[in-house]
């Protein structure tokens, strides 16, 4: 059987191995994304995170005894916070709950949350728990780019970036029910190679969402 660690050390050396530079990240830390771009960021993020907490209440409910449980309920409701706080980020962009509601979602910036929807239908208990903790400190790293570049760049007030300070910092106490749900399902049986190649497919899956934003954006 393997271990907690040495999976966890598989999945980040095959994340390694297909990291890309973010075209998304280089363009707004140079203060070059039009406007435009963070509309649709706004909107991107509605979608995605809306769809991303019905599947970790979807995990929750197909996995109810704890550690699984309560790792997969407290994503569900950090996702409700968050989403509550991308408010704020709209609103700074002139854009209203039914405007976030109305945005027209570009496919490929939503293929992560569907692999996530399709991971809580038929993936097992420690997927998403080694996606997370494989994937936490690229996307922390990310999230503090993003709302240092809004800040300094683009002139954004901190209140407007509290969506994304918040997913620049995962509790302590998350991840280590991550870890804690990683160990029970490896010890029940969870197959230590899907697991990896899910946690893979996230961070190929959140890479795809910046690119979108990205996507024709004039870098010269």
């Amino acid at each position: 059987m393997s271990t907690v660690t040495e999976v966890l050390e598989a999945a980040r050396l095959r994340i390694s191995e297909d990291a890309e530079p973010n075209r998304f990240l280089d363009l707004l830390e140079r203060g070059r994304m039009p406007e435009e771009r963070l509309t649709w960021l706004a909107g991107e993020l509605y979608h995605l995170v809306s769809s991303d907490r019905r599947s970790f209440a979807l995990l929750a409910s197909r996995f109810p005894s704890p550690p699984a449980g309560d790792l997969y309920l407290a994503m569900a409701e950090g996702e409700g916070e968050a989403l509550g706080l991308l408010g704020d980020f709209a609103a700074a962009l002139g854009l209203t709950e039914r405007d976030l509601q109305a945005y027209e979602p570009r496919p490929l910036a939503q293929a992560y949350p569907a692999y996530l929807v399709r991971s809580a239908l038929f993936g097992t208990g420690s997927d998403i728990a080694l996606a997370l903790l494989a994937n936490v400190r690229q996307s922390a790293g990310t999230y503090t780019r993003v709302a240092d570049a809004l800040l300094g760049r683009y002139g954004f007030e901190e209140k407007a970036l509290g969506h994304f300070r918040y997913f620049a910092d995962t509790p302590q106490p998350l991840l280590d029910e991550a870890t804690a749900t990683l160990a029970a399902g490896l010890a029940g049986g969870d197959d230590p190679a899907a697991a990896v190649r899910c946690a893979r497919t996230v961070h190929a899956l959140e890479n795809a969402f910046w690119s979108c934003l990205a996507h024709g954006v004039d870098t010269g």
